[in-house]
């Protein structure tokens, strides 16, 4: 893993004090392979994490500016050296923490995952509870206005320590559905010390003393869940408003309904809509699934008495969010108890329960026993038109000026409302940035939004990852002319032009395989392809959806493919294909590799038509790949992608040096035609192995020299093997003829 060593300086920024943000030049962000806002590891006395930016202008390239607390944090002092590596931060399920008696007593578990939302941490750090305001999962001013509210005047120099974070040891970053919790003095969840707002809330229509009513939205303004909204009505009427018309037909009034979909696609939203303006009490699964047993076993008998004495001629409803972190898949033993408590309140007359979850297969399965949810409605996610409907919605009572948000819409598939709601913040806080001092207009502009895209990313994450998207389209890759129009005319053509196909009475193709040396650009290209189509892209690398529990990894294959669907028009893409899929009946793991081939076969070619997705696999041995999945109607399109020549390293030069200043001695032509042997990949670590030249020759140094570039030269030698080529070449040959 790549890593530099920058000297610390100060911040200076008084917006960004405390706050764990580390601004560096973008030069050594490219280095690292960073985007802004990515999480990153610090190395200096100790290990602390943090996330990263871009410096101001005029930064000098080898100068980590950090938070005087982040400092702190590094064990070190200004004007010292600390390590940036790039880190894998993974969503927090769990973090314990430590504080003042103020803060222990003024602050709940939700108050503190609002302040703490979107930070990055690891054990033994000190975060402060100033909001992060900058890039994605920022704070709105209510959280600045409930801290104020709670703690009094000194909430901004309240210092917290992180004692234990949970999947360990981290870094983790605080998401929306991460439990943050108080720890006693021997590091275990405390009772929490204050009633939770978040956790437990009652709805009345009339008027009730110190309870906190919820923002209920019209169910107008709920885009995208037109399906979920109508079913959910017609089930709560005829439960909650006419039980005994359903006794009189012999059925149960009971009524419990799991809600799906992905985390901030406001399935939580859709339950409080639908249920106003009937009485409703409110369970935080995360929060009260991270207590020991029996406090979370109380909390939810709390619940379940509030919601009864809650019940008035129009019914109430329970609603459990994140119901798969209080009842996880492992059955634990409290979890038969917490059942029956949620069996009292279902079997109580006029009352509802309504449980969410982003995670089904993470579930106990009892809860869709007849007698509890055995009821489930999706809330999917939002397709283009109903983006661009939300973010109208989310910007009806902000400047704007000369927004298209058709195009913001397209680029951004995989969105859900939390994430455009991100992205209309971080919108808004670039125009700020822009017109403070100035007389220009306050408003919100298409580079404002265009801009945030680059920094926002979706917060639905699963086991596969999410491909990063960015602007680099198909005609911004000069070379693999070829290559390109197979692309388009097997992916893009049937997004674009359905009615084409429709008219000529053919099956648009499913899937493609591309195949070629390593370090060629398989992925760079799926990359340019899924910005070019606005696509949404699962990306599965080698054998991860392999498990060893028996039928695990048929079950992965299938929430890949469920994923996609819901998220069309999609791509999926399975990157070393031959780990994936290889020859069936030659492998010795029991069967698993099999298994997960006839899985892939199953979901290509099966019941459910694939509408508007998309498979390609990549690999360096199609000779490897199991010959049923490269038959017509499944894999059906082989591209070979070559090795570049001097004209096609040029242009790879060219666009990988755009962001580098080079010296006018520095002939990119030439130096391709030096570069016999290069891969894609390897252009590119040479003209990032000769930025690192330049700063180790001088950290002030304003453009790379002919010089770095030879001496880097010298350090990264070329990767392709000449026989490997040749047998890829000879394959391409004989599929050709």
């Amino acid at each position: 893993m790549s890593n530099l060593s920058l000297t610390v300086r100060l911040q200076t920024s008084a917006l960004e004090a405390r706050r764990g943000i580390v601004r560096i030049h973008p030069e050594a962000l490219a280095a690292l392979g960073l985007r802004e806002w990515d999480g990153i590891e610090l190395l200096g006395a100790r290990r602390t994490a943090a996330v990263v930016a871009a410096a101001p202008a005029g930064s000098a390239p080898g100068v980590a500016l950090l938070d005087e607390l982040t400092i702190t944090n590094c064990g070190l002092r200004e004007d010292a050296t600390v390590v940036i590596t790039p880190a894998t931060v993974y969503g927090a399920k769990r973090v314990l923490l430590r504080g003042s008696a103020l803060t222990r007593n003024a602050l709940d578990g939700a108050a503190l995952r609002q302040a703490l939302l979107g930070k990055v941490m690891m054990p033994g750090d000190s975060v402060s509870l100033l909001p992060r305001d900058l890039g994605p999962g920022t704070s709105t001013a209510e959280a600045v206005q409930q801290l104020s509210r709670l703690v009094g005047i000194t909430w901004t120099n309240e210092l917290l320590t992180v004692v234990s974070v949970d999947p360990s040891p981290g870094p983790v970053s605080i998401q929306p559905n991460s439990a943050v919790l108080w720890a006693d003095d021997s590091g275990a969840p405390a009772a929490p010390a204050v009633a939770s707002s978040a956790t437990e809330v009652v709805t009345f229509t009339e008027e009730v003393p110190d309870v906190e009513t919820p923002a209920v939205r019209p169910v107008a303004d709920l885009v995208g869940a037109d399906g979920a909204v109508r079913r959910l009505t017609e089930w709560l009427s005829l439960a909650l408003d006419e039980p005994e018309l359903l006794e009189k037909l012999g059925a149960p009034a009971r009524l419990g309904v799991l809600i799906t979909g992905p985390t901030g696609g406001g399935k939580a939203t859709v339950a409080r809509s639908v249920v106003a303006p009937r009485p409703i009490v409110e369970l935080d699964g995360a929060l009260t699934g991270a207590l020991e047993p029996q406090a979370r076993l109380e909390r939810v008998r709390s619940a379940v008495a509030r919601v009864r004495e809650a019940v008035n001629g129009s019914g109430a409803a329970l609603l459990v969010r994140d119901v798969e972190a209080l009842l996880p898949a492992t059955r634990e033993p409290v979890s038969t108890m917490i059942l029956d408590e949620l069996r009292r309140a279902v079997g109580t007359p006029r009352v509802a329960l309504l449980a969410t979850t982003s995670a089904p297969g993470e579930l106990d399965s009892r809860l869709r026993e007849p007698d509890l949810a055995e009821r489930t409605v999706a809330v999917d996610l939002p397709d283009a038109k109903q983006r661009e409907q939300l973010l109208d919605l989310l910007l009806r009572d902000a400047p704007t000026l000369d927004l298209d948000l058709h195009e913001v819409a397209l680029r951004a598939p995989g969105f859900v409302a939390a994430d455009l709601a991100a992205l209309c913040r971080e919108g808004a806080l670039r125009a700020a940035a822009r017109v403070v001092g100035t007389d220009e207009r306050i408003a919100i502009t298409q580079p404002d939004l265009l801009g945030a895209l680059g920094v926002i990313r979706p917060v639905s994450r699963s086991a596969t990852e999410e491909v990063s998207v960015g602007s680099i389209t198909l005609d911004d890759v000069g070379d693999m002319v070829e290559t390109k129009q197979a692309l388009t005319e097997t992916v893009l053509w049937p997004l674009r032009h359905p009615d084409t196909f429709a008219r000529l009475g053919v099956e648009p193709p499913r899937g493609v395989l591309l195949y070629g040396p390593p370090g060629c650009g398989k992925t760079f290209v799926v990359r340019a392809l899924a910005a070019s189509g606005q696509l949404s892209v699962h990306a599965v690398k080698g054998a991860e959806l392999m498990n060893k529990w028996v039928g695990e990894s048929e079950k992965a294959v299938r929430d890949l493919f469920a994923r996609a669907r819901g998220s069309a028009p999609s791509l999926i893409f399975l990157d070393e294909v031959d780990a994936l899929a290889p020859r069936r009946g030659q492998s010795s793991d029991s069967g698993v590799g099999d298994k997960v081939v006839a899985a892939l076969l199953t979901e290509l070619d099966g019941a459910e038509p694939l509408r508007d997705v998309v498979v390609l696999g990549a690999t360096n041995r199609p000779d490897l790949v199991d010959p049923a999945l490269l038959r017509p109607g499944r894999l059906e399109r082989l591209i070979f992608v070559p090795p570049p020549d001097a004209e096609a390293r040029a242009e790879i030069l060219k666009t990988s040096s755009r962001s580098i200043p080079l010296a006018d001695d520095v002939d990119l032509p030439a130096l391709a035609e030096q570069l016999d042997g290069y891969s894609p990949a390897d252009c590119s670590a040479l003209l990032r192995e000769a930025a690192l030249t330049a700063m180790r020759r001088d950290m002030d140094a304003a453009t790379v020299t002919a010089a770095d570039v030879e001496a880097a030269r010298l350090a990264v030698r070329p990767s392709l093997d000449p026989v490997q080529v040749a047998d890829l070449q000879a394959y391409a040959d004989r599929r050709a003829t």
